[in-house]
């Protein structure tokens, strides 16, 4: 079968600029890039084309079940949420991903959300830049007290790739790691493999690393947000639904956690009345934890190459 043209939906957020679509020109005839497409869009500039790209651009079963000459697509990141799966597979269409290319990456953004709160170098850093060092009489360090990372403990929902990377460099800093999974797994550093009330009662800093299914969604709710130490930092890395944000708006207004980070909300961008926007303590980044230049990289080759395998018979990656 000839497939004449590709259509890259979001390409932005892959590429701003830095990479190269070039290679998939040498494979399909017509390529399109769009920046971002809008959801009323997406339609007519699918129009004819077998093989489309996606990011954050959803495409529902009404989407693919309007476009009959679509034939492959290619999710350019590791969850395909955005995808209905089961429309593509009811049309034989291969939906495939990329996985493992942000492990470093995003484990690294575990680390940075955890630092953050031991040491306060944003906080104080704008403290100095508003003068206060310059006041003396005025600096304390006792608004925002620092720790060390030494005996605290880090707790982990989802044990995959990141999840192990993530608690091999907390090893490394000190601290003592737990992990929740339905099976042990051999690492090369000590983990307490423990069940998921334990992991939430006796976590300094529990972090999210699971993906969104129907037993994880509104895994973090009031009644476990209750059981955690008032000293404890929630850090979700994972997907927004796994946290009930209007519960967690609550739980740092009242007191009951000492603060959270969270790469991934609910709606993104989110609308102003997000609970979390407003909350204390609270740290919000635009989900941009994947996106290192050399994380992106990576996503790039094996974006192209499952294109390749599709072009050449052999899809791979493929999660419907």
């Amino acid at each position: 079968m000839t497939h004449t043209k590709l259509v890259i939906l979001d390409g932005f957020t892959l590429n701003p600029g830095d990479l190269s679509w070039d290679e998939l020109k040498t494979l399909v005839p017509t390529v399109e890039v769009y920046d971002r497409s809008a959801p009323g869009e997406v339609v007519a500039r699918c129009a004819g084309a077998s093989l489309v790209l996606t990011n954050k651009t959803r495409l529902p079963a009404d989407i693919i079940n309007s476009l009959p000459d679509l034939k492959f697509i290619g999710v350019t990141a590791t969850g395909h949420d955005v995808v209905d799966g089961a429309a593509a597979r009811a049309r034989g269409i291969p939906v495939s991903n990329v996985p493992a290319y942000g492990t470093s990456s995003v484990a690294q953004m575990v680390i940075a959300f955890i630092l953050h709160w031991t040491n306060g170098i944003a906080h104080h850093a704008e403290r100095v830049r508003n003068g206060a060092w310059t006041r003396c009489q005025d600096f304390s360090f006792w608004d925002f007290p620092l720790h060390e990372l030494e005996g605290k403990k880090l707790g982990i929902v989802g044990f995959g790739r990141i999840g192990q990377q993530a608690g091999r460099i907390a090893h490394a800093l000190g601290m003592d790691v737990s992990a929740v999974v339905r099976s042990p797994k051999s690492v090369e550093y000590p983990v307490a493999f423990v069940p998921m009330e334990e992991i939430f009662s006796q976590s300094d800093f529990l972090c999210l690393l699971c993906p969104l299914t129907p037993e994880t969604r509104s895994l973090v709710n009031a009644e476990r947000l209750r059981t955690m130490k008032p000293t404890a930092y929630l850090i979700n890395t994972a997907r927004g639904p796994i946290v009930v944000e209007e519960d967690l708006a609550k739980a740092l207004n009242d007191g009951v956690i000492a603060g959270a980070a969270t790469d991934v909300l609910s709606a993104e961008p989110p609308p102003a009345s997000n609970p979390l926007l407003g909350a204390k303590n609270m740290v919000i980044t635009p989900h941009y934890a994947w996106a290192t230049a050399e994380a992106r990289a990576r996503l790039m080759a094996v974006s192209l190459g499952n294109v390749r395998a599709f072009l050449d018979g052999s899809p791979r990656n493929v999660v419907n």
